[in-house]
């Protein structure tokens, strides 16, 4: 059988170069290349599986010649039973010769294991289904088959019962006075778990009986704009409104679970006091380089890290600090987190095709000199904003991977030619959040010794940080009603900064390993994450473990 890399070059779909790195990425995190190769933007779905079909020899089927009652049928016949197989996005009819099977996936082992376990199947006819047409077709033929458990009109009226808003009401004024983050709903065999997420770390708020569960989700839904009749598939919604007197926007999600619907609801307050330079904790030398980047007249500086680590609101501070009315800025965002006087910003809207990439293409036509990207997803996303970089504008934008220089690898994986990379890319910065010790219960450190050596051989290499002490007073955490018995109230960051120099840009156009460009950036005084992590600790900050939690898998 001739690989699907091969197909999809010699059909003209993909470049040999796109291939490469969908192998390059296959071969570090596993899965199916051409999963991989639509994930990239090398390919589009309906053109992979038209070669899907020739290389396994399975008809791609149209949507609209599926006869859902025979499906319905031999479905409900089977072993497993109708959810089984929608689960897993297969559909079986019988014909006169054989048993026919359509699905996104048909290598996949336990279906195919469970088709031969089917008795009286001689033979089976497979065929291919576009994804959206398996969800599709997986949904129409669920909706039809009989209800389970409460239907719409009841939810609603669970959801619109006064006790079940007060409850919700009161939840969400309390995620905000402990200056949570995110509320988390988990429903368990017997009893839902409520969670909330402060500084970073998930902690247990209530227990919840089980009976009390449709009536709660439905609610959040309901002011979330979801389908609450949709138990199925995962939603997505987002609303402003007004709690404990502040306004705040609300995005939440649902996912089914085996339990019921987990439910995730995003708090962003509009009122934020958290922007600005001054207020982010970046060390005196760190500020002085990022500020000198904000000034530069081109090119694209990347803000790397995980979700929730902070990546956004340094953004915002950047924005905030070159606003002088002097240049347009513009952003293109998903959402809108935060709104700040004197910038376009773009809310993208997937829905309607308003993605980022067609959103960028629009922006570059209204003159602006600053850019501002949410996050670059995409290849179409990435190589739109490295022409922005290349041809006159400022690009700011986040990417999600570990360390500054993960980011160099991410671009490449996304399709982009490595000499495009190194002409566009300025600068990296990797950030998280390390949660700071509560000022009313910290108490000197009781083994500083290991803290004070690893400060002794990084205070040395410290020359843009003056005044810093020989031995400085480390502290530890505590616990105490003020901080929820944690020991930590608030948060602040950790970075890495590598401005990408001469040297570097002819690396990584060579597409040299990751190993070379960290040498370059260390013998550049780059200072990694933990490193400064080290430096809050001395300040009385936070504490040592805490940074290696945030910042560091191996030190």
């Amino acid at each position: 059988m001739a690989k699907l890399g091969e197909l999809l070059a010699a059909a003209g779909l993909v470049k040999p170069a796109d291939v490469e790195a969908g192998l390059r990425v296959q071969e570090a995190q596993g899965g199916r290349l051409g999963d991989i190769l639509v994930r990239l933007g090398a390919v589009s779905t309906q053109a992979l599986y038209g070669v899907l079909a020739e290389q396994l020899g399975s008809p791609l089927l149209d949507a609209a010649q599926l006869d859902e009652e025979a499906i319905r049928l031999t479905l409900g016949q089977t072993r497993p039973g109708m959810d089984w197989w929608l689960d897993r996005g297969v559909l079986l009819w019988a014909e006169p010769d054989a048993l026919c099977a359509a699905s996104a996936d048909p290598l996949d082992v336990d279906v195919r294991e469970a088709i031969a376990d089917e008795p009286h199947v001689a033979q089976v006819r497979w065929h291919l289904l576009l994804p959206a047409d398996a969800e599709s077709a997986a949904a129409r033929l669920r909706a039809h088959a009989a209800p389970a458990g409460l239907d719409a009109r009841t939810l609603r009226e669970l959801a619109e019962d006064a006790p079940v808003v007060a409850f919700v009401n009161n939840t969400l004024a309390q995620a905000l006075e402990a200056r949570a983050s995110d509320v988390h709903v988990e429903p368990g065999e017997r009893e839902c778990v409520l969670r909330f997420r402060v500084d970073g770390v998930l902690q247990t708020r209530s227990t919840l009986s089980m009976d009390r569960y449709p009536a709660i989700a439905s609610r959040m839904k309901l002011i979330g704009g979801l389908d609450i009749a949709e138990r199925r598939l995962p939603q997505d919604g987002r609303i402003s409104t007004r709690v404990a007197g502040r306004e705040i926007d609300i995005r939440i999600s649902s996912i089914p679970a085996v339990h019921g619907e987990s439910l995730v609801l995003r708090l962003l307050p509009k009122e934020r006091g958290d922007v600005g330079m001054h207020r982010i904790g970046m060390e005196a030398d760190h500020r002085a380089l990022f500020e000198q980047w904000l000034q530069w007249p081109n090119g694209l500086v990347l803000v790397t890290g995980p979700t929730g680590s902070g990546k956004s609101t340094t953004l915002y501070s950047a924005l905030a600090h070159i606003n002088d009315g002097v240049r347009k800025l513009i952003t293109v965002e998903d959402p809108v987190e935060l709104r700040l006087p004197g910038l376009v910003q773009i809310q993208t809207q997937a829905e309607i095709g308003y993605t980022f990439a067609r959103a960028l293409r629009s922006i570059l036509r209204h003159d602006p000199d600053v850019i501002m990207v949410g996050e670059i997803r995409d290849r179409e996303t990435a190589e739109i904003a490295m022409q922005a970089a290349l041809t006159g504008h400022l690009v700011l934008a986040t990417v999600h991977t570990n360390d500054a220089l993960s980011a160099v690898n991410r671009l490449v994986d996304m399709g982009l030619e490595p000499y495009l990379v190194a002409a566009a890319l300025r600068a990296v910065m990797a950030q998280r959040l390390v949660r700071r010790l509560c000022p009313a219960c910290n108490h000197p450190h009781a083994d500083d010794q290991p803290l004070q050596q690893r400060w002794d051989e990084l205070r040395p290499r410290l020359t843009g940080l003056p005044d810093l002490p020989a031995r400085p007073g480390w502290r530890a955490a505590t616990g105490c009603a003020q901080c929820g018995e944690t020991g930590y109230r608030g948060r602040v960051g950790v970075y890495e900064l590598v401005t990408i120099s001469t040297a570097m840009q002819h690396e990584i156009a060579q597409g040299a390993p990751m190993e070379r460009l960290v040498a370059l950036a260390q013998a550049a005084g780059r200072r990694t994450m933990v490193e400064d992590g080290l430096i809050k600790v001395a300040a009385g900050l936070t504490t040592f473990d805490e940074v290696l939690r945030a910042a560091s898998a191996s030190d």
